[in-house]
């Protein structure tokens, strides 16, 4: 079994990975706050838990990789629209994406 540090640093090459394609994505003003939010970091626990789950019944994680990018992004998009709900100017040390951007793009980026 992989310790959690090797899940962790696992799941962000992956991450990193994706992140190229998002970059490379159009149109830019609609992924720009994707890549900007997934640039903020946090404790990355959830995608860590789906790869700990996947390795309590095999060796063979990397196939539990697309899952545990997917929960991780649909949680950053969440934020999104919560931190227009509650007009929170402030996430994880940095201006909001409505703020940085602005509330339609917030909306129709955490929708992507």
């Amino acid at each position: 079994m992989k310790s959690q540090q090797e899940l962790f640093d696992l799941f962000l090459r992956e991450l990193k990975k994706e992140r190229k394609k998002i970059d490379n994505a159009s149109p830019k003003g609609l992924y720009k706050p994707v890549s900007y939010t997934l640039d903020m970091g946090g404790k990355r626990l959830r995608p860590v838990l789906v790869l700990t789950g996947a390795n309590l019944f095999s060796e063979n994680i990397e196939e539990a990789l697309p899952a545990a990018i997917a929960i991780e992004v649909f949680h950053n998009f969440t934020l999104l629209h919560d931190d227009l709900m509650d007009n929170a100017s402030v996430r994880r040390g940095k201006p909001t994406v409505h703020l940085k951007f602005n509330p339609n793009t917030a909306i129709l980026s955490g929708d992507a």
